[in-house]
């Protein structure tokens, strides 16, 4: 049986395909339980760099590393039936050269099974998806606010306020929809500008912190569920508060432990007769 006759995902090209159709939906994912609770809803799963700050406890993506990435790129994978999934590229792991990224991306391909990766920068990295893009490897572009580059872009805050701004943001769309990447993230982007870059784009656009009228919409898991509260981004919307109900779980478990309620007697073992 041939590999087309086998894949039951969506694929990018089929991503590609729901431009202007019914809006894509983008959640992250970093383990194996989480990418299985999740891939019934999804369309997109991405495995992002977001990871380091999630699970990891860093103030910023720029200490992910690559071996971070594809060993939960491939615990994503193990619990996903549906959804097309992407791996983030972390920072370092692309800049230096056209032929550096291309040998880094087949490395996570290879390593995760995963359908896609992504990458951030708009007209400075049209070569590189290019080059990427025409050897086979499918890319997810991102402009707007880029976590990557927040020490040079004074920090995370929304952008297109700028005329600058705004011709930058134009410009970075115009190459990255002619670069052959099959979709592209918008983070943190002024809602006119966001949509029209959407109009003006022949791939799908996914959201975040930008426009309604995006193709599609991506948050962070544990923003949307209430299990991240360092900080709370404008653009998030909760969902559920699973760390304070999570917090209660513990507190009646110790409590049990702590007055000898847990274990009790259908907890444990009889010896057999």
């Amino acid at each position: 049986m041939s590999a087309a006759g086998i894949q039951k995902r969506l694929t990018p090209a089929r991503i590609s395909a729901m431009k202007g159709g019914k809006p894509i939906v983008c959640l992250t994912a970093y383990t194996t339980p989480m990418a299985r609770l999740l891939d019934e809803h999804c369309d997109l799963l991405l495995v992002g760099d977001s990871l380091g700050m999630v699970l990891y406890g860093m103030e910023s993506t720029i200490g992910v590393t690559l071996d971070m990435m594809i060993a939960h790129g491939r615990a994503v994978m193990r619990g996903v039936d549906k959804a097309c999934v992407v791996v983030d590229m972390p920072f370092g792991t692309y800049q230096e050269s056209k032929e550096i990224a291309f040998r880094n991306a087949v490395r996570i391909l290879q390593e995760t099974g995963c359908d896609a990766i992504k990458l951030e920068g708009g007209e400075e990295m049209a070569e590189t998806i290019a080059f990427l893009t025409k050897r086979g490897v499918p890319v997810m572009g991102h402009i707007g606010l880029m976590p990557q580059q927040v020490q040079t872009a004074g920090g995370y805050r929304s952008v297109g306020h700028s005329e600058h701004e705004t011709s930058k943001i134009r410009r970075d769309a115009h190459a990255i929809g002619g670069s052959g990447a099959f979709a592209v993230v918008i983070e943190g982007t002024v809602e006119p500008l966001a949509r029209e870059v959407t109009g003006a784009m022949h791939i799908p656009t996914i959201g975040i912190g930008a426009s309604s009228a995006c193709d599609g919409q991506v948050l962070v898991s544990d923003d949307i569920l209430g299990l991240f509260n360092d900080f709370i981004p404008r653009f998030v919307k909760r969902y559920d508060e699973l760390g304070k109900r999570i917090s209660a779980a513990a507190a009646a478990y110790a409590g049990e432990v702590r007055s000898r309620q847990f274990p009790a007697t259908e907890h444990t073992f009889k010896r057999r007769s």
